[in-house]
């Protein structure tokens, strides 16, 4: 079967390009690895329509009911080639099936470098966080420790200081801060800490601070992870000659979402580096018009 539209990753962004889509009784296949930044935030706090907050999984467990009702179809595999054909592109999965499709989404994200401290996963969203633009509200007030290398640590231990006064950099990882930002966090009264953390202290979901490597506590309400380093994932972008930026994002047209590649789009954190879900949502849906759109150029 050719379908109408390959969506590859079935994240929020993929899941709204989906839905819209599906809407448009076009013929969908989402390919989706399920290993998504999505799948591990417990709770997001900045959606409309959640004050409450709600998880990564929920979102996608809703999106995923909802796209299905209008016919659209999920392979939960994980895509490792792209090619153009004369029909227009076939995707590979590492299970070696090949799917077709007349255009193609790449909505594949990106994935935080998370240290493997098995403590952080259900705190993450809840009482441990990566983004200040979707999370730093939920540290105001509190004593926070930053869990990072380097200068990413540092500036994410500043852009943090508009939310409290109460921080603790630790430099997992040792790594050199510029001298800058050692002066900028020592007039915010920024507490720093070249350590390896050895254990993460927490109960289920509440963090409470750090183990350092020689066996000293130091206790918080809260937390936030900056090594920097993360994973754009914009390889199969790359077989297609997709244009990426040098970190590796993919650029795409402001309005429509078309990369330079006629027929390749691109949605979400994989395109836009704000790498907000809201955001992701609206790219979705932005690029699924356009898919529309070009599809019924073609038929005419």
């Amino acid at each position: 079967m050719v379908y109408d539209c390959l969506i590859v990753g079935g994240g929020i962004a993929g899941l709204q390009a989906a839905i819209q889509l599906g809407r448009y009784k076009h013929s969908v296949l989402v390919l989706d690895s399920n290993d998504g930044r999505s799948t591990i935030c417990r709770s997001y706090h900045n959606i409309l329509g959640y004050p409450d907050g709600v998880s990564g999984q929920e979102l996608r467990e809703i999106g995923k009911r909802h796209a299905e009702s209008l016919g659209v179809e999920f392979a939960f595999e994980r895509v490792e080639q792209a090619q153009k054909t004369s029909e227009g592109f076939e995707v590979t999965s590492d299970n070696g099936n090949k799917y077709s499709g007349i255009r193609i989404l790449l909505a594949t994200g990106v994935m935080d470098r998370i240290p493997p401290f098995p403590e952080l996963m259900p705190c993450l969203g809840i009482s441990v966080y990566v983004c200040p633009d979707c999370d730093g509200y939920e540290v105001k007030d509190k004593r926070t420790i930053i869990l990072g290398s380097g200068n990413a640590g540092a500036s994410m231990a500043l852009t943090l200081s508009y939310w409290t006064n109460d921080l603790v950099y630790i430099n997992h990882e040792k790594a050199a801060v510029n001298q800058k930002l050692m002066e900028k966090m020592k007039e915010k009264n920024i507490e720093y800490i070249e350590s390896a953390i050895q254990k993460v202290l927490a109960e289920d979901d509440k963090f409470n601070g750090v183990l350092l490597e020689r066996g000293k506590e130091v206790t918080g309400d809260r937390g936030f992870i900056a090594f920097g380093g993360n994973e754009v994932k914009s390889g199969l972008a790359k077989q297609l000659g997709v244009e990426r930026l040098e970190n590796k994002h993919i650029v795409t047209d402001a309005r429509s979402k078309m990369t330079n590649v006629k027929n390749v789009w691109a949605a979400g954190d994989v395109a836009a580096h704000s790498e907000q879900v809201t955001i992701a949502m609206g790219e979705g849906s932005q690029a699924a018009i356009w898919i529309h759109k070009s599809l019924l150029q073609e038929k005419k």
